[in-house]
């Protein structure tokens, strides 16, 4: 059925329960898996006076990368663990969503799992921006795991 599923996380616990999920429909079925992280980019606002400057720049984003670093390997720790060889994308700087949807038909995956945002209260009955907009860009099935 599925072959090659993607996963996202940004690290969450509720994103390691969709890595969770992900690896175990992915060992069932004898599916590859790449699990991808993105950084965003540092988010400059116009008229501020102090200017960005390279040096702050480059702290913002050794600082993402660094975290991404963390995050993949947390994945590839629980993939380890349950036997599923996974491969891992760092896309850094972009909007999650695009990077995402991107790395899914770059990579030939025929399938995307993620997490859906965990909220309270009524909140809980509406998913996460980033799993919105996936799903409504999506060429491929988006698993959404809660």
């Amino acid at each position: 059925m599925y072959r090659h599923i993607l996963v996202s996380t940004d690290g969450s616990d509720l994103a390691r329960k969709g890595i969770d999920h992900a690896l175990a429909l992915a060992k069932s079925l004898g599916a590859k898996v790449t699990i991808v992280t993105v950084t965003e980019r540092l988010p400059v606002y116009t008229g501020f006076d102090g200017g960005l400057t390279a040096l702050a720049y480059d702290d913002y984003t050794a600082s993402q990368r660094a975290a991404a670093e963390q995050v993949l390997g947390a994945a590839k720790e629980a993939a380890a663990g349950s036997g599923v060889a996974v491969e891992t994308v760092m896309v850094e700087n972009a909007l999650p969503a695009d990077a995402i949807t991107t790395t899914a038909k770059a990579r030939g995956c025929d399938l995307i799992a993620m997490a859906s945002h965990g909220r309270r209260g009524l909140g809980r009955l509406v998913l996460g921006s980033v799993t919105s907009e996936v799903l409504a860009h999506s060429d491929v099935p988006v698993l959404v795991v809660r």
